[in-house]
């Protein structure tokens, strides 16, 4: 485990890279700072973020090291974590030039309804890091990990993956662009085969995984899938 200040350093940096890269991405395609949408989606995602930071920083610090570990080891991971590389990079790049040349305008009701989504799918996250804390950036079995199955473990294998379809499908939406929401579009799917080779190395490395999903039958979406 490394030292506090190390960690916190780490994670203001990272925190802070986050910030300026959507940033540039959002607004130097819009060619403007007036891009109010953009400015929008930067308060709801990097103020929780940075206030859930300091929370896990001081309840949980082992947990905050984990969340900043994005280095897959599995080469069929390394490809999905790219896909969704180029998918941020493209959506929000469109959604940008989607304001400098007002290609498609939605109702305002829509981005209202989407930053709500986005709060609510941003609640359940935490929640799912307050019932799992052995919940890393990466797939992998950890040291002594034991299966979960209470909360909303007890209703969906991976209520962390439902609320990131949820969290990324309104992001396009806030940035008031229908185009980069196609983009958004082919995350459901890179989650779909990523929670796949995720159970495959859980059904092998985890004790009492199979059981668990004898018990909790649904992967994503209660009474359907």
């Amino acid at each position: 485990m490394m030292k506090k200040s190390t960690l916190l350093l780490n994670a203001l940096t990272k925190y802070f890279v986050g910030l300026i890269a959507v940033g540039l991405l959002l607004f130097l395609p819009a060619g403007s700072l007036y891009f109010v949408n953009g400015w929008v989606f930067i308060g709801l995602l990097f103020l929780p973020m940075l206030i859930a930071g300091f929370i896990l920083m001081a309840k949980n610090p082992e947990l905050l090291a984990k969340r900043l570990n994005a280095k897959e080891e599995q080469s069929e991971q390394k490809g999905v974590v790219a896909v969704s590389g180029v998918m941020f990079l493209s959506g929000f790049i469109v959604a940008g030039l989607n304001y400098r040349f007002s290609w498609h305008t939605l109702p305002k009701w829509i981005v209202i309804v989407s930053s709500v989504i986005f709060l609510l799918s941003y609640a359940m996250y935490g929640e799912v890091l307050r019932e799992n804390t052995y919940l890393s950036r990466i797939v992998e079995v950890q040291e002594n990990q034991k299966v979960i199955d209470t909360g909303l473990y007890g209703i969906i294998r991976h209520p962390m993956y439902t609320a990131t379809i949820l969290l990324f499908l309104s992001i396009p939406l806030i940035l008031n662009s229908l185009y980069a929401f196609l983009i958004f579009l082919i995350y459901p799917f890179i989650i779909i085969v990523r929670l796949k080779n995720e159970e495959k190395l859980l059904e092998k490395e985890l004790n009492g995984y199979t059981e668990y999903k004898q018990k909790v039958k649904y992967k994503l979406i209660p009474f359907i899938w």
